[in-house]
């Protein structure tokens, strides 16, 4: 049996999102059937919703960041019941016999993780759609508990922008007295320095565009350092155990890397594709300096990382949004015209 659903899908790189109908499996004996009540919009949607990586499969309903209700569950599910405050990310499932998957990091799969859009369903090889929808069938091991006291609104951008710059920040064991720097204030960005400053490291904000202090600082930055500064950068040589970059696009490295402390690490989130120029490896070796990049978080992490932001309320900076407004929010995206994540109330998306 199916549900017949509304959401709103591209049915080509070059339309706008439109409101599209699609079918929902009934819950199988492991799964949990949700309300959608907020989904966040994530620059993924976009590039997705345009084919900008290549492979889109279309229609396409795009949104990993979701918060919703849990409106039923499978006989064999335990741990959720109807009324439960829950989340979904950027994952439905995984094959869950590799050796990531046995050590948590199922977005490291080594048959690759379902995404929660413009994937395939492991079972049955139907299309999985997205949080731009009424509602989602989601596997147990998948779904996430909301702390009751995060606003849902801001909560939602946890489940992408919040864990994949946890997941660095867990990995390299960031803590009091960590010296951490954030390339960009954006979506990820702002997050980075929250969740940094969060876990009582001293954080510092490197960025091209000058202007950006008061907000850096209420957001938890201690320091702003602008990178096209040659004396400010200068002033901070060897200063960070770690670099979080969050910038989509191509850009120069090797500025940063005389900012790394020794054993320092910088890490990628943002940018998908080719360095350019080339790496200067001198200070890598002359260091031990390392670049990396890093993928969301495992299942786990992003439990670990919900829980902390409940302990500590921390949420996104998003502006809400009616769902008849997503073509117009993409635009703005291209123009970093938010402060810092849309969210969509899908109570706006009505038959």
């Amino acid at each position: 049996m199916t549900t017949t659903v509304l959401g709103y899908a591209a049915k080509s790189a070059t339309d706008d999102l439109a409101p599209y109908r699609f079918t929902r499996r009934d819950p199988r004996a492991n799964d949990v059937a949700i309300e959608i009540l907020y989904c966040g919009v994530c620059h993924s949607d976009l590039h997705t919703a345009r084919n900008d990586w290549g492979g889109t499969t279309y229609p396409v309903v795009p949104g990993h960041e979701i918060i919703g209700r849990v409106v039923g569950v499978g006989d064999a599910v335990t741990r959720f019941k109807p009324g439960d405050r829950v989340g979904v990310g950027c994952m439905v499932d995984s094959c869950q016999r590799c050796a990531p998957c046995g050590q948590g990091l199922e977005q490291y799969c080594e048959e690759s993780p379902t995404f929660t859009y413009d994937g395939s369903d492991r079972q049955d090889q139907t299309p999985t759609y997205g949080g731009y929808s009424q509602n989602i069938v989601v596997s147990d091991q998948f779904v996430l508990k909301i702390p009751e006291g995060l606003d849902p609104k801001g909560a939602a951008p946890l489940l992408c922008a919040g864990i994949t710059t946890w997941s660095p920040l867990y990995h390299w064991q960031v803590g009091e007295g960590s010296r951490v720097a954030v390339v960009g204030l954006g979506g990820l960005g702002h997050m980075a320095l929250k969740l940094a400053k969060g876990l009582g490291a001293e954080v510092t904000l490197l960025t091209r565009s000058p202007g950006k202090e008061e907000d850096a600082r209420r957001l938890g930055a201690d320091h702003i350092v602008i990178s096209t500064d040659e004396g400010q950068m200068a002033a901070a040589k060897n200063q960070f155990d770690l670099i979080i970059d969050t910038v989509p696009t191509e850009h120069d490295l090797n500025p940063y890397l005389s900012t790394l402390a020794l054993d320092g690490t910088l890490v990628l989130v943002g940018l998908l594709g080719n360095l350019v120029p080339t790496l200067n490896t001198v200070p890598l070796i002359m260091g031990r300096k390392s670049v990396a990049g890093s993928l969301i978080g495992g299942i786990a992490e992003t439990q670990a990382m919900l829980d902390f932001c409940g302990e500590q309320g921390i949420t996104a900076d998003v502006e809400v949004i009616d769902i008849q407004n997503i073509n117009e929010a993409y635009e703005r995206m291209l123009k970093s015209d938010v402060k810092y994540r849309f969210v969509i109330d899908m109570a706006s998306l009505t038959a």
